[in-house]
């Protein structure tokens, strides 16, 4: 695939890498809507889910200003970030996103900070939504095994 920006694709992530890439909610909603993907998906679609998520309204309500917010700072900074971690490869010719190698480094981690999202939320109905074995099932089977 020509155009794609992944600097560290195929090297590890540090434990402070990993969590710094986590740390930002926006980053972690376009993870979300990237997650079980394998076609690139363009930022303009990207930003509206996540602007819905945001707002917690569905992707066709979200007002322009806030996608307009979201969009921006996705392609000045968020997956530039996640880009040059590898976690994403960014097309910038055709403003496409899809998950990079080194998203598997990341997945587990993401798998914990999803506990932390809004319960009664679009976002979190997206997740429990998911197709196949859904990431919110996968964190509950985890902590219920942790518990026993």
């Amino acid at each position: 695939m020509e155009g794609l920006t992944s600097s560290q694709e195929g090297r590890h992530l540090s434990a402070d890498t990993i969590l710094e890439l986590l740390a930002n909610r926006r980053r972690r909603y376009l993870l979300y809507a990237l997650r079980g993907q394998e076609d690139p998906i363009e930022l303009s679609t990207l930003a509206e889910q996540v602007a819905g998520w945001e707002h917690d309204v569905p992707p066709d309500e979200v007002a322009k200003n806030e996608y307009k917010s979201v969009y921006v700072s996705s392609v000045q900074c968020h997956v530039p970030k996640l880009a040059d971690a590898g976690v994403v490869d960014h097309d910038e010719d055709n403003h496409t996103v899809v998950l990079g190698d080194n998203f598997n480094q990341l997945e587990p981690y993401l798998r914990v900070v999803v506990k932390d999202e809004p319960e009664n939320s679009t976002l979190h109905a997206a997740l429990e939504h998911e197709s196949g074995d859904g990431l919110l099932g996968r964190v509950r089977e985890n902590v219920a095994r942790l518990k026993q």
